[in-house]
Protein backbone atom coordinates (compact mmCIF):
# COMPACT_ATOMS: atom_id res chain seq x y z
CA UNK A 1 0.00 0.00 0.00
CA UNK A 2 1.59 3.41 -1.29
CA UNK A 3 -1.23 6.05 -1.77
CA UNK A 4 -4.80 6.42 -0.29
CA UNK A 5 -6.67 7.74 -3.36
CA UNK A 6 -9.52 9.59 -0.99
CA UNK A 7 -10.71 13.38 -1.34
CA UNK A 8 -11.50 14.42 1.98
CA UNK A 9 -11.42 11.26 3.68
CA UNK A 10 -13.45 10.27 6.81
CA UNK A 11 -11.34 8.65 9.21
CA UNK A 12 -13.18 5.97 11.34
CA UNK A 13 -11.18 5.52 15.50
CA UNK A 14 -12.64 2.91 17.18
CA UNK A 15 -11.50 1.51 20.80
CA UNK A 16 -10.59 2.24 24.43
CA UNK A 17 -12.28 5.93 25.38
CA UNK A 18 -11.31 7.35 28.18
CA UNK A 19 -11.46 10.66 30.16
CA UNK A 20 -8.33 12.10 31.79
CA UNK A 21 -9.05 13.92 34.71
CA UNK A 22 -6.07 16.51 36.23
CA UNK A 23 -6.43 17.77 39.92
CA UNK A 24 -3.47 20.68 40.05
CA UNK A 25 -2.37 21.97 43.29
CA UNK A 26 -0.10 23.23 45.71
CA UNK A 27 2.17 21.34 48.03
CA UNK A 28 3.48 22.79 51.25
CA UNK A 29 3.59 20.54 53.85
CA UNK A 30 3.64 16.45 54.51
CA UNK A 31 0.64 15.03 55.91
CA UNK A 32 0.99 14.59 60.03
CA UNK A 33 -1.18 10.74 59.41
CA UNK A 34 1.57 9.65 56.68
CA UNK A 35 4.49 10.71 55.34
CA UNK A 36 2.78 11.76 52.04
CA UNK A 37 2.28 15.27 50.63
CA UNK A 38 -0.37 17.06 51.09
CA UNK A 39 -2.36 18.53 47.68
CA UNK A 40 -4.07 21.68 48.13
CA UNK A 41 -6.17 21.55 45.14
CA UNK A 42 -6.70 24.73 43.13
CA UNK A 43 -7.59 23.82 39.41
CA UNK A 44 -9.12 20.78 37.84
CA UNK A 45 -8.78 19.97 33.85
CA UNK A 46 -10.85 17.12 32.12
CA UNK A 47 -9.28 15.92 28.76
CA UNK A 48 -10.13 13.18 26.38
CA UNK A 49 -8.15 9.92 26.29
CA UNK A 50 -7.20 6.42 24.66
CA UNK A 51 -9.23 6.45 21.57
CA UNK A 52 -10.74 9.04 21.86
CA UNK A 53 -7.25 11.12 22.63
CA UNK A 54 -6.62 9.52 18.93
CA UNK A 55 -10.04 11.41 17.82
CA UNK A 56 -8.98 14.49 19.17
CA UNK A 57 -5.96 14.33 17.61
CA UNK A 58 -7.16 13.61 14.10
CA UNK A 59 -9.74 16.34 14.16
CA UNK A 60 -6.91 18.90 15.52
CA UNK A 61 -5.10 18.16 12.23
CA UNK A 62 -8.42 19.29 10.19
CA UNK A 63 -9.57 15.82 9.21
CA UNK A 64 -13.50 14.61 9.61
CA UNK A 65 -13.65 11.68 12.13
CA UNK A 66 -15.79 9.78 14.27
CA UNK A 67 -15.13 7.73 17.18
CA UNK A 68 -16.43 3.93 18.05
CA UNK A 69 -16.43 2.82 21.43
CA UNK A 70 -17.98 1.94 25.15
CA UNK A 71 -19.08 4.23 28.11
CA UNK A 72 -20.71 3.93 30.79
CA UNK A 73 -24.25 5.71 31.75
CA UNK A 74 -22.40 7.91 33.78
CA UNK A 75 -21.43 11.53 34.12
CA UNK A 76 -18.08 10.65 33.39
CA UNK A 77 -19.27 9.21 29.25
CA UNK A 78 -21.93 11.79 29.02
CA UNK A 79 -18.92 14.31 30.18
CA UNK A 80 -16.90 12.06 26.88
CA UNK A 81 -19.72 12.74 24.63
CA UNK A 82 -20.42 16.44 25.10
CA UNK A 83 -16.40 17.31 24.67
CA UNK A 84 -16.23 14.78 21.78
CA UNK A 85 -18.78 16.72 20.19
CA UNK A 86 -17.40 20.15 20.67
CA UNK A 87 -13.63 18.96 19.29
CA UNK A 88 -16.02 18.12 16.08
CA UNK A 89 -15.90 14.66 16.29
CA UNK A 90 -18.81 12.32 15.26
CA UNK A 91 -19.75 10.16 18.39
CA UNK A 92 -21.36 6.47 18.06
CA UNK A 93 -20.64 5.58 21.65
CA UNK A 94 -22.46 2.62 23.25
CA UNK A 95 -23.39 3.56 26.39
CA UNK A 96 -24.33 0.72 29.18
CA UNK A 97 -25.16 0.49 32.62
CA UNK A 98 -22.88 -3.01 32.68
CA UNK A 99 -19.53 -0.96 32.10
CA UNK A 100 -18.16 2.62 33.85
CA UNK A 101 -16.34 5.12 31.61
CA UNK A 102 -12.81 4.22 31.94
CA UNK A 103 -11.31 7.19 34.05
CA UNK A 104 -7.78 8.41 34.78
CA UNK A 105 -7.77 10.97 37.58
CA UNK A 106 -4.08 12.57 38.15
CA UNK A 107 -3.07 14.46 41.04
CA UNK A 108 -0.21 17.18 40.48
CA UNK A 109 1.76 19.17 42.22
CA UNK A 110 4.94 21.32 41.65
CA UNK A 111 4.63 20.36 38.08
CA UNK A 112 4.99 16.44 38.79
CA UNK A 113 2.57 13.84 39.13
CA UNK A 114 2.18 12.88 42.48
CA UNK A 115 -0.68 10.32 42.30
CA UNK A 116 -2.87 8.42 39.73
CA UNK A 117 -6.01 6.71 40.55
CA UNK A 118 -7.81 4.29 37.40
CA UNK A 119 -11.80 3.50 37.54
CA UNK A 120 -12.60 1.20 34.75
CA UNK A 121 -15.05 -1.95 33.96
CA UNK A 122 -14.71 -4.19 31.07
CA UNK A 123 -17.60 -4.64 28.76
CA UNK A 124 -19.55 -7.47 28.27
CA UNK A 125 -19.89 -9.87 25.51
CA UNK A 126 -23.37 -8.12 24.33
CA UNK A 127 -22.32 -4.60 24.66
CA UNK A 128 -19.21 -5.55 22.19
CA UNK A 129 -21.40 -7.46 19.66
CA UNK A 130 -23.70 -4.41 19.96
CA UNK A 131 -20.60 -2.48 18.96
CA UNK A 132 -19.29 -4.75 15.91
CA UNK A 133 -22.70 -4.17 14.10
CA UNK A 134 -22.57 -0.91 14.29
CA UNK A 135 -18.85 -0.94 13.24
CA UNK A 136 -19.48 -3.03 10.22
CA UNK A 137 -22.51 0.08 8.88
CA UNK A 138 -19.48 2.32 9.39
CA UNK A 139 -16.79 1.30 7.54
CA UNK A 140 -18.76 1.94 4.23
CA UNK A 141 -19.02 5.59 5.01
CA UNK A 142 -14.85 6.18 6.33
CA UNK A 143 -11.87 5.63 4.28
CA UNK A 144 -9.63 4.73 6.71
CA UNK A 145 -9.67 2.54 9.92
CA UNK A 146 -7.78 3.12 13.42
CA UNK A 147 -7.97 0.96 16.25
CA UNK A 148 -6.70 2.26 19.42
CA UNK A 149 -6.20 -1.17 21.76
CA UNK A 150 -5.29 0.27 25.23
CA UNK A 151 -6.80 -3.58 26.92
CA UNK A 152 -9.41 -2.34 28.41
CA UNK A 153 -11.92 -4.50 26.74
CA UNK A 154 -13.32 -2.13 23.94
CA UNK A 155 -11.42 -3.82 21.08
CA UNK A 156 -11.72 -7.61 22.66
CA UNK A 157 -13.33 -8.93 19.13
CA UNK A 158 -10.30 -7.12 17.24
CA UNK A 159 -9.37 -9.59 15.06
CA UNK A 160 -12.70 -9.86 13.46
CA UNK A 161 -12.86 -5.93 12.89
CA UNK A 162 -9.73 -6.67 10.94
CA UNK A 163 -11.42 -8.93 9.05
CA UNK A 164 -13.99 -6.39 7.99
CA UNK A 165 -11.96 -3.76 7.36
CA UNK A 166 -9.75 -5.98 5.73
CA UNK A 167 -12.99 -6.88 3.33
CA UNK A 168 -13.74 -3.55 2.75
CA UNK A 169 -10.69 -2.73 1.16
CA UNK A 170 -9.55 0.00 3.94
CA UNK A 171 -6.53 0.72 5.37
CA UNK A 172 -5.97 -0.20 8.58
CA UNK A 173 -3.80 1.42 11.23
CA UNK A 174 -3.54 0.06 15.15
CA UNK A 175 -1.59 0.73 18.09
CA UNK A 176 -1.68 -2.74 20.05
CA UNK A 177 -1.43 -4.00 23.52
CA UNK A 178 -0.24 -6.78 25.38
CA UNK A 179 2.26 -9.92 24.28
CA UNK A 180 0.10 -11.39 21.74
CA UNK A 181 0.04 -9.63 18.33
CA UNK A 182 -1.30 -12.32 16.47
CA UNK A 183 -4.99 -11.09 17.00
CA UNK A 184 -3.79 -7.71 14.72
CA UNK A 185 -3.25 -10.21 11.75
CA UNK A 186 -3.79 -8.74 8.34
CA UNK A 187 -3.75 -5.26 9.57
CA UNK A 188 -2.04 -2.48 6.98
CA UNK A 189 0.30 -1.16 9.75
CA UNK A 190 0.71 -1.85 13.55
CA UNK A 191 2.85 0.98 15.78
CA UNK A 192 4.14 -0.95 18.60
CA UNK A 193 6.93 0.75 20.99
CA UNK A 194 10.05 -0.83 22.37
CA UNK A 195 9.10 -2.53 25.29
CA UNK A 196 5.65 -3.51 23.41
CA UNK A 197 7.69 -5.54 20.83
CA UNK A 198 10.26 -7.05 23.13
CA UNK A 199 7.45 -8.56 24.94
CA UNK A 200 6.58 -10.05 21.59
CA UNK A 201 9.96 -11.06 20.21
CA UNK A 202 12.33 -10.83 22.80
CA UNK A 203 15.56 -8.58 23.25
CA UNK A 204 18.28 -8.11 20.92
CA UNK A 205 21.43 -6.69 20.96
CA UNK A 206 21.44 -4.63 17.53
CA UNK A 207 19.73 -3.03 14.49
CA UNK A 208 21.07 -6.08 12.84
CA UNK A 209 19.43 -8.10 15.30
CA UNK A 210 16.03 -5.58 15.77
CA UNK A 211 15.52 -5.45 11.67
CA UNK A 212 15.43 -9.58 11.45
CA UNK A 213 12.99 -10.22 14.76
CA UNK A 214 10.71 -7.13 13.20
CA UNK A 215 10.45 -8.17 9.56
CA UNK A 216 9.75 -11.85 10.43
CA UNK A 217 7.07 -11.02 13.10
CA UNK A 218 5.42 -8.65 10.06
CA UNK A 219 5.71 -10.90 7.67
CA UNK A 220 4.02 -13.50 10.11
CA UNK A 221 1.33 -11.27 10.90
CA UNK A 222 0.58 -10.74 7.28
CA UNK A 223 1.16 -7.17 7.79
CA UNK A 224 1.88 -4.16 4.86
CA UNK A 225 4.17 -2.14 7.46
CA UNK A 226 5.50 -2.44 11.04
CA UNK A 227 5.90 1.15 12.36
CA UNK A 228 8.73 0.81 16.11
CA UNK A 229 8.33 3.76 17.79
CA UNK A 230 11.80 4.23 19.98
CA UNK A 231 11.33 7.17 22.40
CA UNK A 232 14.73 9.55 22.09
CA UNK A 233 15.88 6.57 19.45
CA UNK A 234 12.75 8.26 17.30
CA UNK A 235 11.09 5.94 14.79
CA UNK A 236 12.29 2.97 12.75
CA UNK A 237 9.78 1.61 9.56
CA UNK A 238 9.57 -2.22 8.44
CA UNK A 239 8.14 -2.97 5.21
CA UNK A 240 8.51 -5.59 2.36
CA UNK A 241 10.95 -3.47 0.41
CA UNK A 242 12.10 -0.53 3.02
CA UNK A 243 13.47 -0.03 5.99
CA UNK A 244 13.28 3.56 7.16
CA UNK A 245 15.25 4.63 10.32
CA UNK A 246 14.36 8.68 11.69
CA UNK A 247 15.77 10.27 14.65
CA UNK A 248 13.92 11.96 17.50
CA UNK A 249 13.43 15.32 16.92
CA UNK A 250 12.13 16.21 20.34
CA UNK A 251 13.18 19.59 21.47
CA UNK A 252 12.27 19.06 25.09
CA UNK A 253 10.64 16.31 26.77
CA UNK A 254 8.15 17.28 29.39
CA UNK A 255 5.52 14.28 28.95
CA UNK A 256 5.04 11.41 26.95
CA UNK A 257 1.63 10.47 27.87
CA UNK A 258 -0.57 10.05 24.40
CA UNK A 259 2.54 10.56 22.44
CA UNK A 260 1.67 7.11 20.44
CA UNK A 261 -2.13 8.82 20.04
CA UNK A 262 -0.39 11.27 18.05
CA UNK A 263 1.94 9.42 16.15
CA UNK A 264 -1.43 7.20 15.10
CA UNK A 265 -3.48 10.15 14.20
CA UNK A 266 -1.18 11.48 12.46
CA UNK A 267 -0.60 8.72 10.36
CA UNK A 268 -3.84 8.27 9.28
CA UNK A 269 -4.64 12.24 8.60
CA UNK A 270 -1.47 12.13 6.92
CA UNK A 271 -1.76 8.61 4.75
CA UNK A 272 -5.62 9.75 4.09
CA UNK A 273 -4.22 13.27 2.17
CA UNK A 274 -2.15 11.02 -0.35
CA UNK A 275 0.83 10.84 0.94
CA UNK A 276 3.30 7.56 1.25
CA UNK A 277 3.66 5.78 4.70
CA UNK A 278 7.30 6.63 4.80
CA UNK A 279 5.92 10.30 3.80
CA UNK A 280 3.31 9.99 6.83
CA UNK A 281 6.29 8.46 9.05
CA UNK A 282 8.27 11.91 8.77
CA UNK A 283 5.26 13.75 9.93
CA UNK A 284 4.29 11.51 12.63
CA UNK A 285 7.86 11.39 14.01
CA UNK A 286 7.43 15.70 13.98
CA UNK A 287 3.97 15.49 15.65
CA UNK A 288 5.72 12.99 17.98
CA UNK A 289 8.51 15.55 18.93
CA UNK A 290 6.16 18.80 19.51
CA UNK A 291 3.48 16.46 21.54
CA UNK A 292 6.13 15.48 24.19
CA UNK A 293 6.85 18.99 25.43
CA UNK A 294 2.94 19.51 26.53
CA UNK A 295 1.53 18.02 29.51
CA UNK A 296 -0.94 15.54 29.41
CA UNK A 297 -2.60 14.07 26.55
CA UNK A 298 -2.33 16.80 24.25
CA UNK A 299 -2.63 17.46 20.63
CA UNK A 300 -0.72 18.56 17.38
CA UNK A 301 -2.49 21.30 14.90
CA UNK A 302 -1.52 21.28 11.04
CA UNK A 303 -0.10 24.91 11.92
CA UNK A 304 2.39 23.51 14.08
CA UNK A 305 3.54 20.60 11.92
CA UNK A 306 3.67 22.69 8.61
CA UNK A 307 4.85 26.15 9.79
CA UNK A 308 4.48 28.86 7.19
Amino acid sequence: MDKINAKNPRILIAGDIMLDRYWFGEVNRISPEAPVPVVLIGRHEERLGGAANVARNVAALGNACSLLGIVGKDEAGLTVEKMLRQSGIAPYLHSSTEVSTTVKLRVIGRQQQLLRLDFEKKPTHEVLEDKLRQYRSLLATHDIVVLSDYGKGALDHVASLIAEAKKAGKTTLIDPKGDDFSKYKGATLLTPNKSELREVVGSWKDEAELTAKAQALRKTLDLDYLLLTRSEEGMSLYGADEVLHIPTVAREVFDVSGAGDTVIATLAAMIGSGKTVAEAVHVANRAAGIVVGKLGTATVTSEELFPS
